[in-house]
């Protein structure tokens, strides 16, 4: 009885128009966007390696080891997944600087990449954004005829004359209406996925096809959910008018109104008290290295004294405009920056300035380590006010998407593509780890006290043997964890809504 139930709704849900139409609109917005997508994912894929080879070049142009600042500049890759969920793979920047005296993150980056202004317009349109209003509302349109209809027509109650139990009737629904909307779900997919494919630019392993598939799961738990939502609304209501402005209703809400106004609300803005507090003890922590340096000039009788011009040493910090100046005297010239005026040349050491060699080579040591220094207490006091100017926003915002499908639905699927914010900042701890490799590789090698950091006459920088770096995308089971979460409640809200469904519609009068 139930098999016969399922063919007889199945066929009569495959000869409507809107099965048609369904089958249509997503395959020609689908291919269509993925078409563009792509494109768009070639031109970020070219200005990304273009990037590289100029930022390796550039590196390889420096003779010192000190003229690595400013150079060693490491750029993020495009995911090619992004073409399935964007996320913040393009909002982000894609390259940053690597120094021992600054500690990169995600806030700290910059952007590059070859933008086409025409593209622009239509590549923030992902295929889950596409599948996050198109199968939605055809998922609605589905349901709300599906008992209000057999209701006002009285065929409802023709079926219910049969000794046949009202929840073979609803799963029957069900299962048709699903496996109705799965054939455009499946075919756009299929046809996306041959396109990246058969692209000579996208290469994609098994992991991301495992990753495909947690999309396309999670986007059946997703349309399956708003079906349910218009067969509730179909079981409470008696005409089918009045079930079809509740699904518009209904989805108007759930898809435009709620996610937007929760974006509008949850707006990320600096705390000023907080700049503050935290500006203050990270001024703190470079004026007492400013003590310090001055101290170490003074002690050495051929450096002292010193009159080293302004320097701004916040920069690197997120704390623009604040300038820790060493003292000057201008009777005394500094012996420092005299050196670098007069005893080098082309990167080699004059022959009169050879004496003062060995005092430089022991300033540098001490103040480059003694920056490494305060760089990590002053990141001890900056991680967390990162944390609680953006993250924590931004955690909250999600939070509250949860009570939206849509905003279960982007979350899981921008964790099963990688373009999180975690799958994200996975890119930056790579930088953060490639930094302490940096540093770790000048200590062994003293690298600070030798020539070679500030004079190139006696061997140059061996940049061969420097540490390179590398990043790997984390792998699926990672996305899992990250996704499931969402997915698990998405899952939750459909049983929920099935049980309600089916009390509603046992007892109601047919």
């Amino acid at each position: 009885m139930l098999m016969t139930l399922i063919r007889r709704e199945l066929l009569d849900n495959l000869m409507t128009f809107r099965f048609a139409a369904a089958v249509f609109i997503t395959l020609l917005l689908v291919v269509a966007n993925t078409i563009v997508l792509l494109k768009d994912y070639e031109q970020r894929l070219t200005a990304y390696n273009t990037a590289v080879q100029a930022s390796h070049e550039d590196l390889r142009a420096e003779k010192t080891y000190s003229g690595y600042s400013g150079t060693l500049v490491v750029h993020r890759p495009p995911n090619p997944l992004s073409i399935f969920n964007l996320g913040l793979d393009k909002q982000v920047g894609n390259k940053i600087e690597v120094y021992h005296a600054f500690v990169p993150t995600i806030w700290d980056s910059e952007k590059h990449g070859a933008d086409n202004p025409f593209l622009n317009l239509f590549t923030s349109i992902d295929i889950v954004l596409v599948f996050q209003g198109v199968l939605s509302l055809l998922a609605l349109i589905f349901a709300y005829d599906a008992l209000a209809g057999e209701r006002e027509r009285g065929t409802l109650r023709l079926v219910l004359t049969h000794p046949i139990q009202r929840g073979y009737i609803l799963f029957a629904k069900y299962i048709s209406a699903m496996l109705c909307l799965l054939v455009p779900l499946l075919i756009s997919l299929l046809l996306s996925i041959i396109l990246l494919t058969t692209s000579t630019t996208v290469a994609l392993s098994a992991d991301d096809f495992l990753r495909i598939g947690g999309i396309v799961l999670t986007s059946l738990l997703y349309v399956s959910l708003f079906y349910l939502i218009g067969l509730c609304i179909s079981a409470m209501t008696r005409r089918t008018s009045t079930a079809l402005m509740l699904c518009m209703f209904v989805w108007g809400v759930l898809v435009l109104v709620y996610p937007n106004l929760i974006l509008t609300a949850v707006d990320i803005v600096p705390q000023p008290e907080t700049q503050i507090s935290v500006y203050n003890q990270i001024k703190q922590m470079w004026e007492k290295l400013d003590r310090e340096n001055k101290q170490f000039i003074r002690n050495d009788a051929v450096l002292s004294p010193p009159s080293r011009g302004g320097e701004d040493m916040a920069a690197g910090f997120g704390l623009e405009g604040v300038e820790y100046t060493f003292w000057h005297d201008e009777d005394k010239p500094s012996i420092l920056l005299y050196f670098h005026q007069t005893g080098l040349y082309a990167g080699k050491i004059k022959a009169e300035s050879e004496p003062q060699v060995p005092h430089v080579q022991d300033y540098y040591d001490f103040y480059n380590k003694e920056t490494i220094n305060t760089v990590q207490r002053t990141w001890l006091v900056r991680k967390p006010a990162l944390e609680a100017i953006y993250v924590q926003p931004a955690n909250l915002g999600r939070m509250l998407l949860r009570f939206s499908p849509v905003g279960l639905y982007d979350t899981a699927t921008e964790a099963w593509a990688g373009t999180d914010l975690e799958g994200i900042q996975d890119f930056f701890s790579t930088v953060q780890r490639y930094r302490r490799a940096v540093v770790d590789y000048f200590y062994d090698q003293k690298i600070f006290e030798s020539r070679q950091w500030f004079a190139a006459d006696k061997g140059t920088a061996d940049w061969d043997a420097f540490p390179q770096f590398s990043f790997h995308r984390s792998d699926t089971g990672i996305n899992a964890k990250r996704a499931l979460p969402d997915m698990l409640l998405l899952l939750t809200m459909n049983v929920i809504l099935f049980t309600v469904i089916m009390l509603i519609f046992i007892k109601s009068e047919v």
